[in-house]
């Protein structure tokens, strides 16, 4: 079109070539495939961008959220690393529209992929599972994706989603799943993998897989037992029930329950209020106080006990032996020296001190507890792998004793 305004004649041309430069420049800034509304300079925007809900508002100058059914594959799964005061807290984002976000191959694999990259990122304080599709968190399996395979492609599918999902509970950081719409059978399997859930009062929830003439696959057995004793359990599987987020508040299987709001996403904000509770906490208490629960609740309490004081004497371990822990800030504000006298270590009503230390080793205790990770220390528990070996003795010591008593 450049040429073709060059060419026009007069001062009309000059107008329309000087334009069409104008047009051109502003493109340029705005990226590639990009157009001004009325332009046909630059080309228009690219249908990945659609894809990802971003729709023209009404006359073509403003931008606003919206929806697409043709959302890419790879676009099926948003991972988000937020910034600023919320770092450390990462969003990951279902995005099938078209399929009421349901649980199919391609989206199974982006997960694991995603979950596989989170689990030994040491910066990741917080994970979120949460729906970009208003009204629905997630529907459970791709039907109609299973409909199409042979009855030896349908075992290995479900087993797919079953690890996918215990990948997920395996995470070893405080993981929320935002319930903003429907979650039933796969979905509501993937929201118990969670350690806390959290739904609006809209919300629908339930393991209806029995009206399929099938179970639950994804955990949902044993998951939602342990989260809501058995005989209610029980009683929601065999009736495949649907809750909204009222009842589900009422019998423990969620532990918040929101109003919806315009935007539709109350769940989620409250889940990045808990998140936000989370940052300020010691990283490594976090991972193995996940790890502690987690497998205490495996086994009886004498064990459980033994777990929890093999995980408390690695975290000791890695302070220090209390060599650090009393410089967090906070920790001895107010209290007499006698209250915290260890180790020839005190602190006073004014503040910390730290007899032998110079000025500048104090200075570097009163750090905040995330920048303790980079001492060698937190490296090393970090990866847990202490930990596991410590608790897999004190099970097998469990298990002699059992043998024993029989």
């Amino acid at each position: 079109m450049a040429v073709a305004a060059s060419a026009a004649p007069g001062a009309l041309g000059t107008l329309q070539a000087g334009r069409a430069r104008l047009v051109a420049a502003c493109c340029a800034r705005l990226g590639p495939r990009w157009r001004l509304p009325g332009s046909w300079t630059c080309p228009r925007v690219d249908s990945t961008i659609w894809a990802r809900g971003w729709t023209p508002a009404a006359g073509g100058a403003a931008w606003q959220r919206g929806y697409s059914a043709e959302v890419k594959t790879e676009d099926e799964l948003r991972v988000r690393y937020l910034e600023e005061e919320n770092r450390g807290i990462v969003v990951l984002g279902i995005n099938r529209a078209y399929a009421k976000n349901s649980l199919s191959k391609n989206l199974i694999k982006m997960l694991s992929k995603a979950v596989d990259a989170l689990k030994s990122d040491k910066k990741v304080r917080t994970i979120i599972v949460r729906s970009e599709v208003p009204g629905i968190f997630c529907a459970g399996a791709d039907l109609k994706e299973r409909a199409k395979m042979s009855s030896s492609e349908v075992g290995p599918f479900v087993s797919k989603i079953r690890a996918m999902i215990n990948e997920i509970a395996n995470l070893p950081v405080p993981t929320i799943a935002a319930i903003d719409g429907l979650a039933l059978g796969g979905g509501l399997e993937l929201a118990l993998a969670c350690d806390i859930r959290v739904a609006a009062s809209s919300a629908k929830m339930g393991l209806v897989e029995t009206k399929l003439a099938i179970i639950p696959g994804g955990g949902g057995t044993q998951r939602l037992p342990r989260a809501i004793g058995m005989s209610l359990a029980k009683e929601l599987i065999f009736s495949a029930r649907v809750l909204d987020g009222q009842e589900a508040k009422s019998v423990g299987l969620i532990s918040h329950v929101l109003e919806q709001n315009q935007e539709g996403d109350a769940a989620y904000r409250k889940a990045l209020d808990l998140a936000r509770e989370f940052l300020p906490q010691g990283p490594v208490a976090m991972r193995v106080a996940k790890l502690a629960i987690n497998q205490g609740m495996e086994v009886d309490l004498v064990t459980g006990l033994a777990i929890e004081e093999a995980c408390y004497a690695q975290v000791e371990r890695v302070y220090g032996v209390t060599q650090d822990i009393f410089a967090l800030p906070g920790l001895c504000d107010g209290r007499k020296d006698s209250e915290v006298n260890q180790k020839g270590r005190h602190c006073n009503q004014k503040g910390k001190s730290h007899p032998g230390k110079t000025t500048a080793s104090r200075s570097r205790d009163r750090r905040p507890q995330a920048a303790l990770d980079s001492k060698p220390g937190f490296q090393k528990v970090a990866s847990e792998a202490p930990i596991i070996i410590l608790i897999e003795k004190v099970l097998g010591r469990a298990r002699q004793k059992s043998k024993m008593g029989k």
